[in-house]
């Protein structure tokens, strides 16, 4: 993300580590998700769960310390915590459609002010797979994505409506981007948080839908 404004990856990312919970099962998507697991929050047990089976794992591993059997959702080597358990794929799935995972952190193309989100294929793209996407999507009690906050060509991401192939609707809890911390309210998004180095005015210029701004708006604190 060199060249980009507001926050970096790994800060996107522990902006929403820090709103999980003591004792919360989450799950963690391909992408800049995965950073979450390096994120220090302190003595809160969280269980990170990958889909590909491996169930309260850690940090990415250190050069020269990688299990080549121990990998995230992202094909990245990682920890392992006390307690930690590799599964079959078909028992990660058992532990998604169950309703156990308290929250899932993805990346999306597109995020709409009704909470729909869009990360499996882009427009014009042949083929493709929604993949565990739609079953976290629709069993997660929580579903929060991290992605920036403009396309390349300087498109918003945050939109009225999404135009690519949405992978869920209405089920957007929070979104992290470069420039903030924001919550789909239906009739818009709620900027909850800024990033350091933005003001207000440039994130509604590209910022799809009506943004609106919580009261007392924060700076989001970066650590490290």
């Amino acid at each position: 993300m060199s060249g980009t404004k507001g926050l970096n990856r790994q800060q996107m990312a522990d902006r929403v580590a820090r709103e999980f919970q003591d004792g919360w099962i989450v799950n963690l998507g391909v992408g800049i998700p995965t950073m979450c697991s390096n994120t220090d929050i302190g003595d809160r047990d969280i269980t990170y769960h990958s889909e590909n089976g491996v169930i309260g794992y850690g940090g990415v591993a250190a050069e020269g310390h990688e299990d080549l059997n121990l990998v995230n959702a992202g094909g990245q080597n990682v920890t392992l915590k006390p307690g930690a358990a590799v599964v079959h794929h078909a028992d990660s799935f058992g532990v998604i459609r169950g309703g156990h995972i308290d929250a899932t952190v993805m990346g999306a193309y597109q995020v709409s002010m009704t909470g729909d989100f869009a990360n499996w294929k882009l427009k014009g793209q042949k083929g493709g797979g929604i993949g565990g996407a739609m079953d976290l999507a629709a069993c997660a009690r929580r579903v929060f994505i991290i992605l920036e906050h403009v396309t390349r060509d300087g498109s918003a991401r945050l939109v009225t409506a999404c135009d690519l192939p949405v992978t869920a609707r209405g089920v957007v809890t929070l979104v992290a981007t470069n420039y903030g911390l924001f919550e789909p309210t239906r009739t818009g998004f709620l900027l909850r948080e800024i990033a350091p180095g933005l003001t207000v005015d440039e994130i509604r210029a590209t910022t799809g839908g009506m943004l609106t701004v919580t009261h007392g708006l924060r700076e989001i604190s970066i650590s490290g």
